[in-house]
């Protein structure tokens, strides 16, 4: 049984309208680059691969636009997400993800779901049943981990170049007047009232005030 889903803005899927309610088994995801580009050529090898593999299937049918979103992705991946979705078929990766660090993340989303990947073309199934997937699934968290890695010790180095360079590091430091605080805790206002008068945290207020040294009495 197929059902088609299309970009209209209704309310089951978000930017999607169902025209059918069969049990949803497959999800079947095709996505265009440009309007001139048809879905057809995708279509064609998935249809055939599921209507073999003799499951029912709904279809996602996404035409990129010049934002980052893509609302069928994200309705496909909520179905998977709740066990509404056994199967994702894609004609080839590149359609189903837009950078190595989206397919990774997003694969390793679907181990989690359990949740499996099709790419018809590629030869790329992270069913239990291939052997190479258990193998996969171990390269794709390295991958995950390694990422994290360089981006950790990219920032660190960043931040240590700008230590270097005599240039402050992190939340910018409040500025407010010590001399208007003081007068405001003369009047008797408590610190918590201070902070809120000169728009600055309680803590700030607290650690400058408590650096200042008070008057000895005579």
């Amino acid at each position: 049984m197929l059902t088609i889903i299309e970009q209209t803005g209704r309310d089951d899927y978000p930017g999607v309208r169902r025209l059918t309610q069969p049990t949803i088994t497959a999800a079947i995801y095709a996505r265009v680059s440009t309007k001139d580009q048809q879905y057809e050529m995708q279509l064609h090898d998935l249809r055939a691969y599921a209507k073999r593999m003799g499951w029912q299937s709904v279809e996602f049918l996404e035409k990129e636009s010049s934002v980052k979103k893509r609302p069928v992705f994200d309705s496909m991946l909520t179905a998977a997400r709740e066990g509404r979705v056994g199967v994702i078929l894609v004609w080839r990766i590149d359609r189903f993800a837009r950078s190595m660090k989206d397919y990774v993340n997003t694969t390793l989303d679907l181990y989690r779901w359990k949740v499996r990947l099709i790419s018809t073309t590629e030869n790329v199934d992270t069913g239990d049943d291939n052997p190479f997937a258990e193998f996969q699934r171990g390269l794709l968290a390295l991958l995950a981990q390694l990422e994290r890695r360089i981006i950790v010790a990219r920032v660190n180095a960043g931040i240590a170049e700008a230590k270097r360079q005599g240039k402050h590091c992190g939340r910018p430091k409040r500025i407010f007047s010590i001399d208007e605080a003081l007068r405001l805790q003369r009047q008797g206002h408590g610190l918590r009232a201070i902070a809120g008068k000169l728009g600055v945290n309680f803590a700030t207020v607290s650690r400058r005030l408590a650096g200042v040294a008070k008057p000895s009495l005579k």
